[in-house]
């Protein structure tokens, strides 16, 4: 399919009207991202909702073309990962107290010189994490199957969108009515969130993803709660506290360790060969787009030591572990849909911290770019997947999210400023008006990293893990993210489990029924072979879809139903909060 992608003319699926609807969302989705990072603490992906926007309104205008509406909907979806990035790093300044008086000047310094390098390291590392991968993408997958659905109408279509509107209605009566609680099987475990998150849309992503990877997820999940948080503690080895510093070193040291494990097993050994990433093919196009992507890394350098006052040794090392962690959020979205960005932000903070820079401002301006670098390389990258299934031109892709990303940069900033003004820098912070929960964990952490012995030892075995094949980035996350988390999509991955057997139980009954009602004259057997072979092209005998086919277009509906319904409850929470 790669092949088809290069060959897809581009300038056909880059529309003015398709611009221009995209620009307008954008503006609405940034706002509402960065409302809801910081009151929620929590960023749905816009996705599948900007991806049916796109494509009904193109539709009104006589627009008919999905790879249209799917760079639309990249447009408008963009400035959403760069208002996380910074609403996840960039309040805990005034948790501090430091008394800095950050500027918008500054906050756009950081958003800017992210998105650049955002831009830059997905550009160069799209084909080999989408093309040549088996990398799930959950979320580009859901995307792509929604639009294709609209298209194919039927039973197809109506698994689809009932699905979206079972999930849609559920997280409704959830969020807006209360009659439906946000955790069930709730125990009261020291330094363990123990549950299960109701959330169809993290149950989806266990489905979705299934398998060995979420194995992984659980183990990893079950050697931080079970192990070193409730078993050392038990044993007297440490405290609750003390086992939860441990837990969260060991977890970002696992995922630095993957994201550097591809790094020496897949990337170095390719390093020659790297222009073949391009997204425009032939050599004019290869050079015209490495000097393009020269220039927004040269620009982002010199945001990040002009504006943000990071001296030059320490911007090029951020500029370097930006292209790291990048890989890391790639991998991270392509296996799970989870895209810890402020995690990320986080591990780079420690390492420049570590090389003696101690101003805690320029540190979280560090967190901040290299946040909204992955947060924007992870929507980057499974846009890609969605284009990819459609055959959608990488370089339109490209092009769309620079224009979302870019716009989405100013937006979240004004938004941003608009916000500390009106409230103030006292407004942010756990029990505060703005809760900016991932705000508060970088700024509890800035001052170093708690288990220095856990953070190295996570980080060599990821390394190591990763070139031996198995999924340490999975084990990292597992170990990383609250336990209820973990096992909301476990059970999502039992779910697919047991959906499969139930279908290949089926599978194997028809296939018996059909082998003794096979027809024995050789007419009906020719017929059955121009079916087979696609000479018989009507729509009315059209091959059905799989089993396997069917449970991902539910899923995927079930994934996007809940993704919609948090941003209409994050945009009725913005127009609420500035009536208010």
């Amino acid at each position: 399919m790669s092949s088809i992608n290069e060959r897809t003319p581009w300038r056909g699926q880059i529309s003015a009207a398709g611009i221009l609807i995209g620009c307008i969302g954008c503006v609405i989705i940034t706002a509402s991202s960065v409302y809801t990072a910081l009151k929620m603490g929590a960023l749905p992906w816009p996705t599948i909702f900007t991806s049916i926007t796109a494509l009904v309104l193109l539709r009104a205008l006589g627009h008919t073309s999905l790879n249209e509406a799917n760079v639309t909907q990249i447009i408008m979806s963009a400035g959403s990962m760069v208002a996380g990035g910074l609403a996840f790093t960039i309040p805990g300044i005034w948790m501090l107290g430091s008394g800095h008086d950050v500027s918008w000047i500054e906050m756009l310094g950081v958003a800017l010189a992210g998105t650049l390098l955002g831009l830059v390291c997905t550009a160069l590392i799209r084909r080999r994490f989408v093309e040549e991968s088996d990398l799930e993408y959950p979320i580009g997958t859901a995307a792509a199957e929604t639009l294709m659905a609209s298209r194919a109408g039927g039973a197809t279509g109506k698994k689809l969108f009932g699905s979206m509107a079972a999930a849609g209605l559920w997280c409704a009566l959830r969020d807006l009515a209360g009659v439906i609680p946000t955790m069930l099987c709730a125990l009261p475990i020291p330094g363990v969130a123990f549950g299960i998150y109701n959330s169809p849309m993290l149950l989806s992503v266990g489905f979705l993803v299934g398998g060995a990877a979420v194995a992984f997820w659980l183990a990893g999940g079950f050697i931080a709660n079970l192990g070193i948080i409730v078993g050392g503690s038990a044993a007297g080895l440490w405290d609750v506290t003390v086992a939860q510093g441990i837990v969260s070193s060991l977890g970002m040291g696992l995922m630095m360790g993957s994201g550097l494990g591809v790094v020496v097993h897949d990337i170095l050994p390719k390093a020659a060969n790297l222009s073949s990433v391009s997204l425009t093919p032939g050599a004019n196009g290869t050079r015209a787009q490495g000097g393009a992507l020269a220039l927004f890394v040269a620009a982002a350098a010199l945001l990040i030591c002009l504006i943000l006052g990071i001296a030059p040794l320490h911007c090029i090392i951020v500029v370097v572990l930006t292209f790291v962690t990048t890989i890391m959020s790639a991998q991270s979205v392509g296996q799970t849909g989870i895209d810890p960005m402020e995690i990320f932000g986080l591990i780079v903070l420690l390492i420049i911290a570590a090389l003696g820079e101690s101003n805690q401002v320029k540190l979280f301006f560090v967190a901040g770019v290299v946040a909204v670098a992955c947060g924007l390389a992870g929507d980057v990258m499974s846009d890609f997947k969605t284009g990819h299934i459609l055959g959608t031109s990488p370089r339109a892709m490209w092009i769309g999210q620079a224009i979302g990303a870019l716009l989405g940069a100013v937006v979240s900033v004004a938004v941003m400023a608009a916000l500390l003004t009106a409230y103030g820098p006292e407004s942010f912070g756990p029990g505060k008006l703005f809760v900016s929960a991932q705000a508060s964990v970088v700024a509890t952490m800035v001052s170093g990293i708690p288990s220095v012995p856990a953070f190295l030892v996570g980080l060599g075995a990821g390394t190591v893990l990763y070139c031996l094949g198995i999924p340490s980035m999975m084990l990292g996350l597992g170990v990383y993210l609250p336990f209820y988390m973990t096992i909301s999509a476990t059970l999502g991955a039992c779910v697919k489990w047991a959906y499969d057997r139930i279908a290949a139980h089926r599978d194997n009954a028809a296939n018996a029924r059909s082998a003794t009602c096979a027809p024995a004259n050789t007419a009906a057997s020719t017929g059955n072979l121009r079916s087979a072979t696609g000479d018989n092209t009507s729509a009315d005998n059209a091959p059905e879809i799989t089993h396997e086919e069917s449970g991902i277009i539910i899923a995927s509906g079930v994934l996007g139903g809940e993704s919609i319904v948090g941003v209409i409850i994050a945009l009725m929470s913005v127009a609420g909060g500035l009536m208010g």
